[in-house]
């Protein structure tokens, strides 16, 4: 079957319509659904007897041209004359809470446009919601002709009038890591194979879009590369499946290759489809506070009781030792966060199949111990600290079962899932049933390296991070992290491993700029201080972990103990991908505000209209500053302020700032 998919959009304007052709009739015939704000348009026109195309339109401005979709499959035969069955539409106003996202109360309003189709004498549905921020597709293959099981390929062609501007990862080749590599700015014909979603497209300087992936759960991974179907076009198409998964064993970048073949999914029928997305905006900053849209394609939460779920920030011990578990426990506990890390090494090398996360057998590269976990968490407990463990994907295929009882024996709360495979669908099942499992015995989970979120922690919030981002690790520059802040962040919460007194903080930006990043990279659970020690820890220097320092008592650092990681609400203030970023974000009653700059000077007016109206506030605001004489050149000012005030800040290259503001009492 192919299915043409036409896009358009412009402004923040948008309807849905849908035009489709019945066997044997000369006139197509129109079904129409608009966004709620009646401004998205989608159409579904039938340009011949054997094809379905369909539209998007934003504030009528044609933005993609007739495009098609793709299935195929051996048991189903996707072709012969095209007739509608049956049409159903609907409407959805809705909202939903939630303790783990950047709001509290997430909007959910929608049209529903349902369209039952017979190929010949095969059936699919096309399914559309329409919403304000955005419009989903995706297609449901129902019961039919005795069938159980089909094997399925799916391509959608998108045809663009123009050579738009697309923010794009690496190509996908053996030994490059694409959803952490670094961000280009390139020509929409020059993609190449495996760009990640979200695809941020610049059709104009008051439209952006990105094409995003929601509710990937049991199916393939979609990937973008330059398409051939007209001169600007951008061919969607899903990972083969990997047999032996090979990977480099200092990055994690796969090493073996996909098999390319027709069919990248096995469904039981009936089923349907992960979502895709199209989510647009008049610029990159509304296009980031809407990306709730991905999370609102998933189902709610099936955890009933969530109280045990703890959002916080995370202090990475690297001794893996008793005396350093003890000394990160009591900074942790001294500085409000909520939980302390241990990472690769405490059972063994993590890249050995062989190594057995069920004992503590330390790798005596990293530690020579000792390192007693049971008496770690048990001191934990006592100072109201919770306890993560890192687990290479090597342990946790094989021992999931056996780790997950005994960590709540140990009484471990959280699990960071380390070099997990990605792309196929046995993996992206795999790590989904995981994240279910994990909530079972009460676990938090971060997922690291090569997986991207489509919205999952929605039904199981216990998934509080996940890495797929190029974040401190790679020591990123400020421009880069300004490029992550408005494309991979549309995709959902980063674990971005702020770095604080590590020399790399001189390279990237500036200390400053590493107080923002707290902000402006929304994660529920927040890594600080990844390469830094606890005062009291032993000292650790043999470089596996980068230059290792010890966190000091810099006033600044008020801001990390204060900073939380879940909000109610998120205003982006500044947003120039590349350039310049500046967040507004609020909890309960209190205001926090990061910006970073790029390579150039800038002059920020920093308007706090956005506050309460009638209300004074008290505000510390955390700048660079080479007079400030302390290790980390931080100046902080108080300031009076109300909803009319006005900030000037003249921020340098690659420099950042931060605000924290609680009302007078």
């Amino acid at each position: 079957m192919k299915i043409l998919n036409y896009l358009n959009r412009k402004h923040i304007t948008g309807i849905l319509i849908i035009s489709l052709v019945f066997s044997g009739c000369n006139k197509p015939q129109n079904i129409q659904v608009k966004s709620p704000d009646g401004k998205k348009i989608f159409s579904l026109i039938g340009d011949s007897r054997r094809n379905i195309t369909f539209s998007i339109k934003y504030n009528d401005h044609d933005v993609v041209l007739p495009s098609t979709l793709e299935l195929i499959s051996k048991e189903i035969d996707f072709s012969g004359d095209l007739s509608i069955l049956k049409v159903d539409t609907s409407t959805v106003n809705n909202q939903w809470h939630s303790n783990f996202a950047e709001l509290s109360v997430i909007p959910d309003n929608y049209n529903l446009l349902k369209v039952y189709l017979k190929l010949g004498n095969s059936k699919v549905n096309i399914i559309c919601r329409a919403y304000n921020e955005g419009i989903a597709i995706s297609y449901e293959i129902p019961e039919q002709n005795n069938i159980l099981k089909m094997g399925l390929d799916e391509k959608i062609h998108y045809n663009f009038k123009e050579d738009y501007k697309v923010w794009s990862t690496p190509k996908r080749e053996p030994r490059v890591l694409t959803a952490q590599g670094e961000y280009k700015q390139i020509l929409l014909s020059q993609l190449q194979k495996g760009c990640e979603r979200p695809l941020v497209i610049e059709i104009h300087d008051s439209l952006k879009i990105a094409l995003a992936e929601a509710k990937m759960v049991d199916y393939a991974r979609l990937s973008f590369d330059k398409g051939t179907s007209s001169k600007y076009s951008i061919l969607s198409s899903l990972d083969g499946k990997m047999g032996v998964q090979k990977q480099d064993t200092i990055t994690g970048a796969i090493i073996s290759k996909r098999k390319e073949t027709e069919t990248k999914v096995h469904k039981k029928l009936p089923f349907q489809s992960p979502w895709r997305v199209v989510m647009m905006a008049k610029d990159e900053g509304e296009l980031l506070e809407n990306n709730y849209i991905i999370q609102n394609l998933n189902d709610p939460s099936k955890i009933a009781d969530e109280s045990w779920i703890t959002p916080g920030k995370v202090l990475r011990e690297g001794t893996l030792t008793t005396q350093g578990g003890r000394a990160a426990i009591d900074f942790v506990a001294s500085h409000n966060m909520q939980y302390v890390h241990f990472d690769a090494g405490w059972y063994g090398n993590e890249m050995y199949n062989t190594s057995d996360a069920t004992t503590v057998t330390l790798d005596p590269k990293r530690s020579k111990g000792p390192f007693d976990i049971e008496a770690i968490c048990n001191y934990a407990k006592e100072k109201g600290v919770k306890v993560m463990l890192y687990v290479n994907r090597r342990a946790l295929e094989k021992q999931l079962d056996e780790v997950l009882p005994l960590f709540k024996k140990w009484g471990i709360s959280g699990i960071k899932f380390g070099f997990v495979r990605v792309g196929d669908q046995d993996a992206t099942l795999w790590m989904h049933e995981a994240i279910k499992k994990a909530s079972e015995y009460e676990m938090v989970v971060d997922v690291h390296d090569e997986y991207r979120p489509t919205g999952f922690s929605r039904t199981y919030p216990n998934l509080l991070t996940q890495e797929g981002i190029r974040g401190d690790e790679e020591t990123v520059p400020n421009e880069h992290t300004l490029i992550t802040m408005f494309t991979r962040m549309l995709a959902g919460a980063a674990d971005n491993t702020v770095c604080y007194y590590n020399k790399r903080v001189d390279i990237m930006g500036s200390h400053a700029s590493q107080l923002a990043k707290t902000v402006c990279i929304f994660s529920p659970l927040q890594f600080l201080y990844w390469y830094d020690k606890a005062p009291a820890a032993p000292i650790k220097d043999d470089a596996l972990w980068g230059n290792t320092n010890t966190i000091g008592n810099e006033p600044e650092l008020e801001f990390f103990d204060n900073v939380p990681t879940t909000w109610d609400e998120t205003k982006v203030l500044y947003s120039e991908i590349g350039e310049l970023g500046v967040i507004a974000r609020r909890k309960g009653e209190a205001w926090f505000i990061g910006g970073i700059n790029g390579e150039k000077p800038q002059s920020v007016e920093v308007d706090f209209s956005f506050l309460e109206k009638g209300k004074k506030y008290m505000a510390k605001v955390y700048t660079d500053d080479e007079t400030i004489q302390t290790r980390t050149h931080v100046k902080i000012e108080e300031l009076e302020l109300d909803r009319k005030s006005i900030l000037n800040l003249k921020v340098k290259a690659n420099n950042g700032f931060a605000v924290q503001i609680i009302p007078n009492e």
